[in-house]
C-alpha cells in the first residue's frame, strides 16, 4: 500500500548485495605460471573465458550440422590429418623467423613481453629439438647497410668477385 502522507513509498536497498557480488567478481584466483608468465585471473574472467569456450563449441557444432553434413570417415581423418602436419611444418618455419601465425596476422613488429617470451621459449626449444646452432644476430639482420659495411664487406671479396662488383657498379 501506498503512504498516506504524500511520501514515495521506500524501496529496500541492493547496494550491500551489489557490493558483495562486486568483491566476490573481482577476487583472484590462485596465481598460476604458464611457461615463465605469471597468471593472476579473476572469478569473472574465468567464468567469461569458460562461457565464451562453450559457445565457440556450441556454435561451430550447430554450424557443421547445418552447413556442412560430413561424418568422421577414413577419408576426412586422414585430410585432417594431413591439415595438421602442413600447420605444424608452416607454424615451425614462422617459429624459427620469430614470428608466428598470430604475431603475422594482426602485424606485430613488436609483440607484447608475454607473446615475445613465449615465442622466444619457443623457438629455443623447436631450436634445440631440429639441433640448429647457428644463428643469426637478429640485430645485424635488421641493421641498414652503412659506408664502413660495405667497404669491410668488399674487402673480404675475392679478387674475381671484386672485378665483378667495380664492372657492375662503373658501367
Amino acid at each position: 500500500m501506498l503512504p498516506t502522507n504524500g511520501t514515495l513509498p521506500q524501496v529496500p536497498s541492493s547496494a550491500g548485495l551489489i557490493d558483495s557480488a562486486s568483491n566476490f567478481a573481482n577476487k583472484p584466483l590462485p596465481m598460476f605460471t604458464v611457461h615463465g608468465i605469471e597468471v593472476y585471473p579473476t572469478y569473472w574472467e574465468a567464468f567469461t573465458i569458460v562461457i565464451l569456450i562453450f559457445l565457440l563449441i556450441f556454435t561451430l557444432a550447430r554450424m557443421r550440422y547445418l552447413y556442412v553434413h560430413w561424418h568422421l570417415s577414413k577419408t576426412s581423418l586422414a585430410m585432417m590429418f594431413w591439415g595438421f602436419v602442413l600447420t605444424v611444418i608452416l607454424e615451425g618455419f614462422l617459429w624459427l623467423s620469430g614470428r608466428t601465425v598470430l604475431t603475422t596476422i594482426l602485424g606485430w613488429k613488436n609483440p607484447p613481453k608475454p607473446v615475445a617470451a613465449t615465442l622466444e621459449t619457443g623457438r629455443d626449444h623447436l631450436r634445440e629439438v631440429l639441433g640448429e646452432t647457428a644463428e643469426i644476430d637478429s640485430a645485424k639482420a635488421k641493421a641498414p647497410a652503412t659506408y664502413q659495411s660495405v667497404v669491410f664487406d668488399y674487402k673480404e671479396l675475392s679478387d674475381e668477385d671484386k672485378e665483378t662488383v667495380q664492372k657492375f657498379v662503373c658501367k
